[in-house]
């Protein structure tokens, strides 16, 4: 068991990918936050699979590139030649890091859920195809496909080669032809990383296209859209340390140059009557208005920092730090892990989500925070069918659970916590973690809670942390707290 310092052994530092590849450092870093008795401490974040902070080498970028930023494509102007130079580059950097075909095109969008709607959008499918996918997908990779066609949900597999195997038999039925498999890269709720390479390989030789939701995957894994076999990808820069509003759907410029754009405006045009209209080519046509120049140069900032600290030092290093998390897990046997695949083989990334059956799942998160100053999420993860499965929710109760969220009443709902990993954790990290979750599990909250009635949230009784100030914001704390999916 771990104690107040840790004695645990350590290898050698967890903050850097080599002795010669030093990770990215990320701004925030340093954070000082305010805890609920009035004291400051040294912040944990270990949410990274909501929303990165932004490398610094991010940041220097959007500053060097803001004093050169005007509108792109149209100006004769300078200053808006290096803009458009800089957004079409970065265009570049972002095909180059996902290993992009020649005849690809790369769409920049806001995020993953954009750029996952724009290709059900663009994307032809017969009438009698189907979308093939699976009930462990986040809620962005679920809900748009059913505008598209219908929708055959494989049940979270047992083990790699069962998934595998659910393909095969779904890609052979006839009754049900399926025209896209849409699956993770990597699960957002457990981590698992899925064969993506195998699951194109089966969807080509049955005739069926294959579009990967990467959110997860890129930030944490090489990719290479050839050599896996990946007809269309997509993925936000907030989860990969550039959270400056813009993502990408990188696809054949075949599907999407054909599509009707999903926003008409100014910028996806070649000319206009006032009764007909002729759209330009792709990029173009489905990035209609003023597009986000510095979310893609900051993005693009990203992908090659990424590329040259190199994606297997990522990967190496969140697996090192979830060895030794799992390590000390094994000491709180309280905890109830969520897995979708067992064992030390599974290639997982750097997720740890649990429950803990004598405390709610929205007390042990704020309890983190405002007693440990460890920043988790809890609840869903927008990912509610794999969840309820995972939490052994039974039909009834999840018809319970949706009439009493329709009456909008959200106290008790079930759900767990989850603890994810990037480039800025450490092993310190993991410590305080650990250090956290023993205190609370052996003694409880220092502090009285009481729950948020509209949320489900808890919030501690005498809470005497204040939030920053900003000159150009309203006060904070009078601006509330809207009630968002990830509570359930």
């Amino acid at each position: 068991m771990l104690t107040d310092p840790p004695v645990a052994p350590r290898a050698e530092p967890l903050a850097v990918a080599s002795r010669h590849t030093p990770l990215p450092a990320l701004l925030g870093r340093d954070l000082e936050v305010p805890l609920a008795d009035g004291t400051t401490r040294l912040y944990v974040n270990l949410d990274y699979a909501a929303s990165t902070p932004p490398m610094e080498r991010v940041a220097d970028a959007v500053n060097a590139i803001l004093p050169w930023y005007s509108s792109v494509h149209r100006g004769a102007g300078f200053a808006s030649q290096v803009s458009t130079r800089a957004y079409e580059a970065a265009r570049a950097t972002v095909a180059r890091f996902v290993g992009a075909r020649p005849s690809d095109e790369v769409i920049f969008v806001r995020n993953t859920t954009e750029a996952i709607n724009l290709l059900v959008h663009c994307l032809p499918l017969r009438p009698d195809h189907v979308v093939l996918s699976t009930a462990v997908e986040h809620h962005a990779n679920m809900l748009p496909w059913r505008r598209l066609a219908r929708v055959v949900y494989l049940d979270p597999p047992p083990d790699p080669e069962a998934l595998l195997d659910s393909v095969r038999r779904a890609l052979t039925d006839r009754l049900r032809p399926v025209g896209i498999v849409a699956v993770t890269g990597a699960s957002n709720v457990t981590g698992e990383v899925f064969p993506v390479a195998e699951i194109a390989r089966l969807a080509h030789e049955h005739g069926a296209m294959i579009a990967v939701d990467a959110a997860q995957l890129a930030p944490h894994r090489a990719i290479d859209m050839v050599q896996m076999g990946i007809d269309m990808l997509a993925f936000s820069g907030h989860k990969m340390y550039a959270p400056f509003g813009a993502g990408a759907l990188v696809g054949p410029s075949a599907i999407l140059g054909n599509a009707e754009p999903m926003l008409a405006g100014g910028g996806a045009v070649t000319y206009v009557t006032l009764d007909d209209v002729q759209w330009a080519q792709p990029p173009d046509r489905l990035e209609a208005g003023s597009p986000n120049v510095i979310g893609a140069v900051a993005l693009a900032a990203a992908c090659e920092a990424l590329d040259q600290v190199g994606m297997q030092h990522v990967a190496a290093h969140e697996k090192r730090l979830l060895a030794y998390l799992d390590a000390h897990f094994e000491d709180l046997p309280q905890l109830r892990r969520l897995r979708l695949w067992e064992g030390k083989d599974v290639d997982r990334l750097g997720v740890a989500t649990f429950t803990y059956e004598g405390m709610h799942h929205a007390l042990l998160a704020s309890a983190l925070s405002a007693e440990h100053a460890i920043g988790v999420r809890h609840g869903c993860f927008c990912a509610h069918p794999y969840i309820t499965h995972l939490l052994g929710v039974s039909i009834s109760e999840a018809h319970d659970i949706r009439e009493r969220l329709r009456r909008g009443e959200h106290r008790d709902i079930p759900g767990a916590v989850r603890a994810s990993f990037g480039l800025g954790t450490t092993v310190e990290h993991v410590d305080r973690l650990v250090i956290g979750l023993q205190t609370l599990l052996e003694k409880g909250p220092k502090l009285v809670y009481v729950e948020d009635r509209a949320t489900g949230d808890y919030e501690p009784v005498d809470d005497r942390r204040t939030f920053p100030t900003f000159p150009f914001l309203p006060s904070l704390a009078a601006s509330g707290h809207a009630l968002g999916c990830g509570q359930f």
